[in-house]
């Protein structure tokens, strides 16, 4: 190794030699950093020698296990001259192996080596028979402790660990990583259609429902309208739907926009009417529903045009949901969504105050939005659900959406990576949101390869 000395101190790893700078210099050690060196061998000798003395041969480090439990499952190692298959733990310290209570979970009753940076305290079995340990830091080279410490070191903007190097990264690896983060992304979307389909007992018409009120919500009015949704039973919108003033009125009058007496543009007086027939007959309860926002949004995403849009949508359409899921293309899913607000609001954003004339149409981005925050995670979770595989079609309907433009896709862009439609701008805010935030480098295909290629 060379000549530079590296301590654990108090969870940080510090190396000496930069001290003479007047300076400490800091690196924060991290236990995927030791899972890395153990799962691709990254050690300087096979000749290892546990903590006792006891030779110790890597024959399989084992399966790398993200879930609870020890780090590497069925690994394969010779100690002391012993065959031995079972199970690897990793920590920073031995003594971590009690801080974490494993002394008391049986899942580490089959872990035969213990591997730690630095080996403070002896561990054992339940039998009062000591752990095999081996201590790391003895067999680490200089030179990927350095490397680590650049991947983590942002001398750039700021923006990611890596944006000096991800521009070099391999087509091909980027590639399938990303396509591989845009399904992570669509499962972590594809929660909040489960957690709806478990409350709405398997209604799938249910579920698009209340997704559309979401996401025709967008942020600012996401909440409130998914709130309409969990108090408003699709069967009502069923008995509905063929009215869509009717259905417009529901929706106002549940969402708190028809409480004025101070209006009388006579729409808005009509629309009181009908919701509180539909109340009575009904037995409509609005109780939970919270009032949408106006504040702060662009007229065309007031409360008043969505919900009109809305109910349009479902008068427009009556199986909705089946000719959704059937829709294998973007165009198609397009066509069902070209839809606008009713007529009165050709001249108005709210009850009451006339403006300049124009069509409350849904235009092509929103429908893509919904398109990637609704349409595309219902569909994955339906194809589950039947026990089919809905994959190769949502990648070809996402693929022909163009990329998003916010500030993370403009700094992916401008340090190197190319983005061509909403596939791989959605994969890269999964990249960045749980990842690159998160330091999580080495759980990355770009840290992985980066570190893997200069050690």
């Amino acid at each position: 190794m060379s000549s530079k000395k590296w301590t654990l101190n108090s969870g940080f790893l510090l190396n000496t030699q930069y001290s003479v700078l007047s300076t400490q210099y800091y690196l924060t050690l991290r236990e995927d950093l030791l899972h890395f060196i153990w799962k691709y061998r990254k050690l300087c000798t096979t000749e290892l020698v546990g903590t006792n003395n006891e030779p110790i041969r890597i024959v399989e480090p084992g399966i790398h296990n993200h879930l609870a439990g020890p780090d590497f499952f069925n690994a394969k190692l010779s100690i002391d001259g012993q065959l031995w298959a079972g199970n690897v733990e990793i920590h920073l310290s031995s003594s971590d192996w009690y801080a974490h209570h494993h002394e008391r979970d049986s899942n580490y009753d089959n872990v035969i080596l213990h591997v730690v940076w630095e080996d403070d305290a002896a561990v054992f079995y339940s039998d009062n028979s000591q752990i095999p340990t081996l201590e790391l830091r003895n067999y680490i080279s200089q030179n990927l402790l350095d490397d680590y410490q650049n991947l983590f070191d942002r001398n750039g903007t700021g923006f990611i660990n890596c944006e000096k190097h991800i521009a070099e990264i391999d087509t091909f690896l980027l590639d399938n990583w990303l396509e591989r983060l845009y399904f992570e992304r669509l499962e972590r979307k594809a929660t909040l259609v489960l957690e709806l389909l478990e409350t709405s007992k398997n209604d799938w018409e249910q579920v698009l429902f209340a997704l559309l009120l979401k996401n025709f919500g967008l942020k600012v009015n996401g909440s409130p309208f998914l709130s309409l949704a969990q108090a408003l039973d699709f069967s009502t919108v069923r008995k509905l739907q063929f009215d869509s003033l009717t259905l417009e009125s529901v929706f106002y009058g549940m969402s708190h926009l028809l409480d004025s007496d101070e209006i009388f543009d006579d729409y808005y007086i009509r629309l009181k009417k009908e919701y509180v027939y539909s109340r009575k007959k009904f037995d409509l309860k609005a109780d939970a529903v919270q009032k949408p926002h106006f504040f702060k949004l662009r007229p065309p995403n007031f409360p008043t045009i969505r919900l009109s849009q809305l109910a349009n949508l479902y008068a427009t359409h009556q199986n909705l949901f089946s000719r959704v899921i059937h829709a294998t293309d973007l165009s198609e899913i397009r066509s069902l969504f070209n839809v606008s607000a009713s007529g009165y609001w050709n001249r108005h954003y709210t009850f009451g105050k006339p403006s300049r004339k124009s069509t409350k149409k849904l235009t092509g981005k929103f429908i893509d939005l919904l398109v990637i925050n609704s349409l595309l995670p219902l569909k994955f979770c339906y194809a589950r659900h039947q026990g089919k595989d809905a994959n190769e079609e949502i990648i070809q309907i996402i693929s022909q959406i163009k990329k998003e433009e916010n500030s993370v896709i403009a700094n992916y862009e401008r340090v190197g990576v190319g983005i061509e439609n909403a596939k791989e701008s959605q994969a890269l805010l999964q990249l960045y949101n749980e990842y690159c935030t998160q330091n999580k480098c080495l759980q990355c295909a770009v840290g992985s390869r980066l570190l893997h290629e200069n050690c």
